[in-house]
């Protein structure tokens, strides 16, 4: 299985905070600010292409907005639904929190419980010394995923609240569409704008 290396995240972020940063801003809060921000997607309402594969993701967490890449070019936008504790970077199992930093796109499952999944490289040596050291378990299972059957008619109306155990949700029809086009190993930068 590919494993994207530290360049590979490193010019991730690079590219993120050169080109997209200048976007994330405070008026971001605001509901209305968000939809007007997700615009600025080349595919804002538009279904992504069939030849197209997204390379890298980046999720900002305070905004709730997770962004799709193909060679740096930012494709679109979701807003997505977090951990109930959406503050703060993931620690330990049970703590409800989406975490942050690089991790990389690790599995794909058509038959998750909750509509589709992609697996998130979560815990890393890191989280996993971090938690040992507290003598705590770090967790793990940490996906993007769509509703559960029960859910399957909110849709879009999903992301108005987080409700996760530390996963990203999406609506069904967006998931879909993100586990089609987003291959094992694209690398993914989750952060919190402060």
């Amino acid at each position: 299985m590919f494993r994207p290396t530290s360049s590979t995240y490193f010019m991730l972020l690079v590219f993120y905070l050169s080109s997209c940063h200048s976007t994330t801003t405070k008026a971001k809060d605001d509901a209305t600010s968000v939809d007007a921000h997700i615009k600025d997607s080349i595919y804002f309402n538009a279904v992504l292409p069939a030849q197209i594969v997204i390379d890298s993701i980046v999720l900002e967490k305070k905004s709730h907005i997770l962004m799709v890449f193909n060679q740096g070019v930012l494709l679109k936008k979701y807003r997505v639904a977090l951990g109930t504790q959406p503050i703060g970077h993931k620690q330990f199992e049970g703590d409800r929190k989406t975490p942050e930093g690089m991790y990389y796109i690790n599995g794909k499952n058509p038959n998750s419980s909750y509509y589709k999944n992609l697996g998130i490289s979560y815990p890393n040596a890191n989280d996993l010394a971090y938690a040992k050291k507290h003598g705590k378990s770090a967790g793990g299972d940490v996906k993007i995923h769509g509703l559960p059957p029960s859910w399957a008619d909110i849709g879009k109306a999903q992301c108005e609240s987080d409700w996760t155990w530390g996963c990203i949700a999406l609506s069904n029809e967006e998931m879909e569409e993100l586990y089609t086009h987003v291959n094992i190993g694209a690398p993914i930068f989750i952060y919190y704008q402060k």
